[in-house]
C-alpha cells in the first residue's frame, strides 16, 4: 500500500505557495514575453500555480521525457511537438524539481540543438544538492538540503500520489 511509503511532510502547501511566489517574482523581473514549456507530467501542478502569477505574455507548450524517480540516468525518448514557432523566442522550461539534473540537461540540450531559440531558462519549485549543471539560467523557490526521495505536488512514487497538496519524504517501506 503506497500510503505506508509516505513519510513526514517536507514542504507544506503554504511553503509550496511561498516557493511559487518566489519563482514568479524572479521571472516577472526578467521577462516581458516567453514561451513556457511545461515538462509533463511532473510540472503540471507547479506550472498551473506559477503561470497564474506571471504578469508577462506567455505562450505554452509541453514536453515529456518520463523517468523513474531516483534514477540517475534517463534513457527515455524526448517527446516534443511544438505548436508555435520557437525561433528567436525566450524559453522557460517549467518542472516540479531538479533532482539529479540529468533529464533537465537533456531537455535544454534538445531545445538548443533543434530550435534557434533566443534563450533557455529553467523554473522549478526546488532543486536538490549534488545536481549536475543543466546549462541554463535556473529560477527556483528553494534548495533542498537532502537528496532523499520525495512524493507529492507532481512528484510520483510508483506512478501515484502526484496529487498530494504537499511534498513528503518517502519512508523505507520496511519501517
Amino acid at each position: 500500500m503506497i500510503e505506508k511509503a509516505i513519510g513526514t511532510c517536507v514542504l507544506s502547501a503554504d511553503q509550496i505557495d511561498e516557493g511559487v511566489k518566489c519563482v514568479a517574482a524572479q521571472l516577472n523581473g526578467q521577462f516581458k514575453r516567453a514561451v513556457v514549456v511545461v515538462v509533463v507530467p511532473g510540472g503540471i501542478f507547479f506550472s498551473a500555480d506559477l503561470l497564474r502569477q506571471l504578469n508577462f505574455d506567455v505562450v505554452m507548450e509541453t514536453i515529456s521525457c518520463p523517468h523513474t524517480p531516483g534514477e540517475r540516468h534517463n534513457p527515455s525518448p524526448i517527446v516534443f511537438h511544438p505548436n508555435v514557432p520557437l525561433a528567436g523566442e525566450d524559453i522557460i522550461l517549467v518542472d516540479d524539481a531538479i533532482e539529479s539534473g540529468g533529464t533537465m540537461k537533456r531537455l535544454v540540450a534538445h531545445l538548443r540543438s533543434h530550435y534557434a531559440v533566443n534563450s533557455i531558462s529553467v523554473a522549478t519549485l526546488f532543486v536538490k544538492p549534488g545536481r549536475v549543471a543543466v546549462g541554463a539560467q535556473e529560477y527556483y523557490g528553494m534548495a533542498m538540503q537532502s537528496d532523499e526521495l520525495l512524493v507529492g505536488y507532481g512528484l510520483p512514487w510508483a506512478h501515484k500520489n502526484r496529487n498530494l497538496p504537499y511534498i513528503a519524504r518517502l519512508k523505507n517501506i520496511s519501517e
